[in-house]
């Protein structure tokens, strides 16, 4: 294969690569005066990874000696990231004008479209050192975006852990690669898979726990979820966003293409631990969230919930349950991303953000087409039809069944129920509690534009986009197989 048509495979991450480092120059030199202008070229840099999607990027097999796999599976995984990026820079201008004056600088963008090259190589990699440059590309990015107010205490408490946990997530993470590597001979997902196809040692085996305890981090699963809340709580609200979404599918995407790819032979055995996470996620995110007064926080145990559900079309290990996971993901995003729309909404008379679920109370009244799209979100989060996070909850629980995994599709129904207490006991605030004080400030035309997007994909018009949707799921899990 020439080197011109491996390049061709990774012109996504060339494109964000070198926007990056050109807009860093830009910033360097144009202050914070070029704020505006930066962004403005890094959503046009997302846009254009995108577009080079349609290509040998998403059909060009493996490059580079099999380090990287240009796959439909990894485009439909760059598709919904390079989205979620491009909204998380859409909606900072006006976040950190409102809130902090002049906190909004430059690098931010330039920090986004990082992250975004490094997912992009995550979701891609066929191999274990790739995997883990790209991993260790987007969390360094992240780590900045934590704490990028700098004035405020929240936002460096949220970036402080959010380093020391992912440092010790990393460290776990690289110790089973290493177990992995020294038990099998190769970091290459293909060979690795034919080490598990054969007689598994016991530090085979070791080393796939502590793999799948490191991407369990990453897509806040139980156990490794102490992070969530405190972070998604204290990291300005765009950040929490694109931290909800974007590393959130990034993390899933990886995580399913080790299972399959690197380690499908011993399906068995991992099998025990993503069933395991599954629930505890299911049953921890639902019950942990009750009791919950900030909005954020709120929204960072349902990411907990949301992930646990995504899991259980994992664990079926079929193709069908990989399509689910995308299927999942996809309405997950959105209705993730309208969520915190909403949020962004939420202001005093001084333009400070309010975060409590109290301050809802009553917003049917003063702000009834903003509490129309939050209960869309929140009746579509807790899986109650016609909305579409219904379709996705019962993606994964057919393909559950289909791999004989009737009790775990049970567990999840149950599960579902559960959380839906803590999502209707929003919408009981918002419609029945007496009026607190109306939010202040207008809706900017770009928030507006997006929040209408998303509330019109989760109502029953997404029924539209069901077959297309499934269709192109369909073919990006078959990429894996």
């Amino acid at each position: 294969m020439s080197y011109a048509t491996q390049m061709a495979m990774v012109l996504p991450e060339l494109v964000l690569a070198v926007s990056a480092i050109l807009l860093m120059l830009i910033a360097a030199w144009g202050g914070q005066a070029a704020t505006r202008a930066v962004s403005f070229v890094a959503v046009l840099a997302l846009i254009g990874a995108g577009i080079a999607l349609f290509g040998p990027a998403s059909a060009g097999g493996t490059a580079f000696d099999g380090l990287y796999h240009a796959d439909a599976f990894a485009a439909f995984a760059k598709a919904l990231i390079f989205g979620a990026a491009a909204v998380a820079i859409l909606v900072a201008p006006k976040f950190f004008e409102q809130t902090s004056g002049d906190d909004l600088r430059p690098e931010y963008p330039v920090l986004i479209l990082l992250s975004a090259a490094g997912m992009g190589m995550m979701v891609s990699a066929g191999d274990l050192i790739t995997l883990y440059v790209g991993l260790e590309l987007m969390s360094l990015a992240s780590y900045v975006l934590a704490s990028f107010m700098r004035h405020d205490m929240r936002s460096a408490e949220a970036g402080l852990k959010y380093f020391v946990l992912g440092a010790l997530a990393s460290g776990i993470l690289l110790y089973g690669i290493s177990l992995v590597y020294g038990f099998s001979g190769t970091t290459m997902f293909g060979a690795i898979a034919d080490a598990y196809a054969g007689e598994r040692s016991i530090g085979l085996l070791f080393g796939l726990v502590f793999v799948f305890a490191g991407l369990a981090f990453k897509i806040s699963a139980v156990p490794f979820h102490m992070w969530t809340p405190d972070v998604y709580e204290g990291a300005p609200t765009p950040v929490t966003a694109f931290f909800a979404s974007a590393p959130k599918v990034a993390a899933m995407a990886l995580t399913v293409r080790v299972a399959i790819e690197a380690m499908g032979p011993a399906i068995a055995d991992w099998r025990q631990i993503v069933v395991f996470a599954s629930l505890a996620s299911i049953i921890f995110g639902a019950v942990a969230a009750i009791g919950q007064s900030n909005i954020k926080r709120l929204l960072a145990y349902s990411s907990i919930n949301n992930v646990g559900f995504a899991l259980i079309g994992l664990a079926a290990g079929t193709e069908a349950g990989v399509a689910s996971v995308l299927f999942y993901m996809t309405v997950y995003i959105v209705m993730t991303i309208g969520s915190f729309l909403v949020v962004l909404q939420m202001r005093g008379p001084d333009g400070q953000p309010i975060e409590t679920i109290a301050s809802l109370a009553g917003m049917s009244r003063t702000r009834p087409g903003l509490a129309a799209a939050l209960a869309i979100f929140m009746f579509s989060l807790a899986g109650i039809p016609p909305l579409l996070g219904f379709f996705a909850k019962l993606e994964v629980f057919i393909a559950a069944v289909d791999a004989g995994l009737f009790a775990l599709a049970v567990a999840g129904i149950v599960g579902s129920v559960i959380g839906a207490y803590y999502y209707l006991k929003v919408i009981k605030t918002m419609y029945f509690d007496d009026a607190a004080p109306a939010f202040t400030g207008k809706t900017s035309p770009v928030e507006g534009v997006l929040l209408t997007i998303a509330a019109l994909v989760i109502s029953p018009l997404g029924w539209f986009l069901l077959v297309p949707l499934g269709s192109w799921t369909s073919t990006a899990a078959a990429s894996l197989f």
